[in-house]
């Protein structure tokens, strides 16, 4: 028969289990993940007698007891009342997607930047005989058709010119100055703004914040009691998050989650955990409206918990303002959600611990700027679907701590995006088959001027619809009550202006159509069809638009983009795609930089890393002193006789080729060597000898850089290791040029130390191949 229903009460749990117990019945508990089994063994702790049962991780529809066998099934999603996921037994994959790999996929005539040569055309991948070996190499053509060989071990120099789209760059001289100087002043320019970066870094790193208790049993009970399972993501996004909550720096971490991917719930679990150790946590949102959402939100999840919610925005009277301010003063409000009046002169928090910024890339430089100031040792939290370049960029640089969600909810469906022209029909039959299957309308026109004919256009299509207009000009109380109105389901279509683009979450509506989609920027784009398609039904969106003829080069990308990137998750795809389509002009903020347009994209981004590895060294050694390696040499160059290539009969696409020499070039330790050598395995079939002889020249220029030698020559059966040609190098103080001197002592009939033209070698004979070269190597090192 079936069980007591429990509802989240834990003290009826309890006793139902002990009341089992006492008949000697069997008590087992169904839980959905191994996370969900932790947090039910902790929650029974709490309890003042000792419970005996057992826990299964499996899936069952519903618990029951069963009196014959003496055995009671529960399940924890009838325990917490959540929603039951139902596993579909087809698996798919989303395999249209457009992969970053291949939006820097290489075509012959791309124009690359090569850091030392500058612009250049690529020419594709050709073979050269070296001593009779035959090696691969990659062709580029400088300015009057000089050539320039690039062996398959320097492919990390190179990458795709990506400046904005349409503009071709100049191409430059080979062995000419100006690409020394445009790099030079490009870098001094990036190592102001590094410089900043890492000041701001250095000082997060120095102030003390608070360190948070490790979970209480409430949190794992808030936890547990989530509607939904939570993806993997979302998972290794929450532990990330407590870690940095409970250390003593304070967290500024940056999540990247594509829109109705359960950002949000991890907001609500960082501001209970502050909430759980007496600190207060302020939530700043782009608008109104979604200050109201985030509001009901959390007010639902937190209300079986001790936690006081509240928020402030326009929509509350002056009175009732100053009302919630003197409360938050006081200490009586944990809570506070609110627009950028969170950041007024006027508002003191008692003792705020957590700050949680949603939709970042809304808000302008001025407010992030005043955030800065607002508390030096608060832990910031920042939530992002389509994060702007400049967010990217910081992330990218660990100037800020960074995840993504990349996992959509279970059961969700891609939304079907279509581009269509103004057509009554297409409007009719879209709201009408929506309305059909009890669903609602978003209705998106953006000028308050004719937005009143829009919806009586539609009133006279579909007569039987309830109609509402809302945008930013209607009075407070009659927005709030208009937008709780539809998220009830009070009415069907909502014709609104770009109001609703943040956060408004609305399950049951999923379609919606967006009038002269054309003026609307990408990312805008994508958060206004993520207001649809948030459950498990087929959801629609319309971009109505002009016939394509009549639109600006950029609209057409744009509107293209996003149908052509409608899977889920594409939220981070979008936002390289409006690099390419808007160029990555606008990265520093203020200080428009042109330069991103003659050196592209990637490029710029090496030339940044490069410029904070070096500044880490020069102004900033003491911060960074106990960062575990220090590398005296950045790259290991490798030139050898070998036959290292990957052969025509193994691969024979050329493009599958570059890819591989890209992906082997890229790797960053033995562990990732291996899966690699076991993916080549699987798709072409056992390694040849020239392929392998490949893989270890990649293991020699690890081991190699490690030792210090800049250069590394492998020919006619003798190794020569260049060092740095930096005379004040600390390299020649180190532990390892110790090593290597100790190493010479002993081997002193095969081993030998040159000096010519002011540059240091060791010369080793006797090496015929790239594993004795390592070999010799781990001696030296070991």
């Amino acid at each position: 028969e079936p069980l007591t229903v429990i509802n989240k009460k834990f003290d009826l749990l309890f006793s139902d289990l002990l009341k089992n117990q006492k008949k000697n019945y069997k008590n087992i508990i169904l839980c959905s993940s191994d996370q969900q089994e932790e947090r039910f063994n902790q929650i029974l702790e709490n309890s003042k007698d000792e419970i005996i049962y057992s826990i299964l991780v499996t899936s069952l529809r519903e618990g029951f007891i069963d009196h014959d066998n003496k055995i009671a099934v529960y399940t924890d999603h009838q325990i917490f009342n959540r929603h039951h996921r139902f596993k579909s037994k087809t698996k798919f994959t989303d395999k249209q997607s457009i992969t970053l790999k291949q939006l820097t996929n290489l075509q012959i005539g791309d124009f690359v930047t090569h850091i030392d040569h500058g612009v250049g055309e690529f020419a594709g991948l050709h073979k050269i005989d070296n001593n009779g070996k035959k090696q691969e190499s990659i062709k580029l053509i400088y300015k009057g058709g000089d050539l320039l060989y690039l062996s398959v071990h320097s492919l990390h120099k190179i990458s795709k010119f990506s400046g904005k789209e349409g503009h071709n760059p100049s191409v430059n001289k080979l062995g000419g100055t100006k690409w020394q100087t445009t790099k030079s002043k490009t870098k001094s320019r990036i190592k102001t703004i590094a410089f900043n970066l890492i000041k701001l870094y250095a000082k997060r790193k120095t102030v003390k914040g608070f360190s948070y208790s490790p979970d209480s049993y409430l949190q794992h009970e808030l936890e547990a009691s989530f509607m939904w399972e939570d993806t993997p993501d979302q998972n290794t996004a929450t532990i990330s998050i407590k870690e940095d909550m409970e250390k003593e720096t304070p967290m500024d971490r940056l999540i990247c989650g594509d829109v109705g991917f359960g950002k949000t719930e991890l907001a609500v679990r960082a501001a209970f955990k502050a909430v759980a150790d007496n600190k207060q946590v302020a939530i700043l949102v782009p608008t109104t409206i979604l200050a109201l959402q985030h509001y009901k939100t959390f007010k639902s999840r937190l209300k079986d918990f001790p936690c006081k919610v509240d928020y402030i925005n326009r929509f509350k009277t002056p009175k009732q303002q100053k009302e919630t301010l003197s409360k938050l003063e006081e200490g009586k409000i944990d809570i506070l959600i609110g627009t950028h009046r969170i950041v007024g002169k006027d508002i003191n928090f008692k003792d705020l611990g957590l700050l949680i910024i949603d939709e970042e890339q809304k808000f302008g430089v001025n407010i992030k700027d005043k955030l800065k100031n607002f508390k030096e040792n608060v832990d910031i939290l920042t939530l992002s679907a389509t994060p702007i370049p400049r967010t990217l960029q910081f992330s990218l640089l660990g100037a800020r701590d960074f995840s993504v969600i990349n996992t959509p909810p279970p059961n969700r469906i891609a939304i079907d995006t279509e581009i269509v022209q103004f057509n009554e029909e297409i409007i009719r039959d879209a709201i009408q088959y929506e309305i059909s299957r009890n669903g609602q309308v978003f209705f998106i026109h953006n000028r308050i001027d004719n937005i009143k004919e829009v919806a009586g256009m539609i009133q006279r299509l579909v007569p039987n619809a309830k109609v509402r207009i809302g945008h930013g000009q209607l009075e407070g109380k009659v927005l709030e009550e208009l937008m709780l109105g539809f998220i009830e389901g009070d009415y069907d279509v909502l014709v609104s202006t770009t109001i609703v683009e943040n956060g408004v979450d609305v399950p049951n509506a999923n379609t919606i159509l967006i009038n002269n989609a054309n003026n609307f920027g990408l990312s805008d784009l994508h958060q206004m069809r993520g207001r649809v398609g948030r459950s498990n039904k087929q959801a629609f969106c319309y971009l109505i638009s002009p016939p394509s003829h009549q639109l600006s080069d950029d609209s057409r990308k744009r509107l293209k983009a996003l149908e052509q990137f409608s899977n889920l998750g594409s939220g981070f795809s979008i936002a390289m795609r409006d690099l390419d389509i808007r160029g990555a002009g606008d990265l520093l903020g203020a200080d428009q930089s042109g330069f991103i347009n003659e050196i592209g994209f990637e490029m710029y981004q090496k030339i940044l890393n490069e410029a904070v590895e070096e500044l880490k060294q020069e102004k900033f050694k003491e911060l960074f002193k106990e960062e575990k390696e220090q590398y005296f040499i950045k790259d290991c160059q490798i030139d050898t006789d070998l036959e290292i290539l990957i052969p025509d009969t193994y691969v024979s696409n050329i493009e599958e080729r570059l890819n591989i020499y890209k992906e082997l070039n890229s790797l960053k330790n033995e562990e990732e060597l291996i899966l690699f050598q076991n993916n080549l395995e699987d798709r072409f079939g056992i390694i040849p000898t020239s392929v392998s002889d490949l893989i270890s020249s990649m293991k020699l220029k690890w081991i190699a850089k490690k030792i210090g030698f800049e250069r590394l020559l492998l020919k006619n059966g003798q190794m020569r290791a260049y060092f740095t040609t930096k005379s004040d190098s600390l390299y020649f103080e180190s532990d390892v040029f110790g090593k290597i001197l100790e190493y010479l002592k002993h081997h002193f009939t095969t081993c030998s130390m040159k000096e010519k033209n002011n540059k240091l070698s060791l010369v080793i004979s006797e090496v015929n191949s790239a594993t004795k070269a390592i070999e010799i190597c781990k001696k030296i090192l070991y």
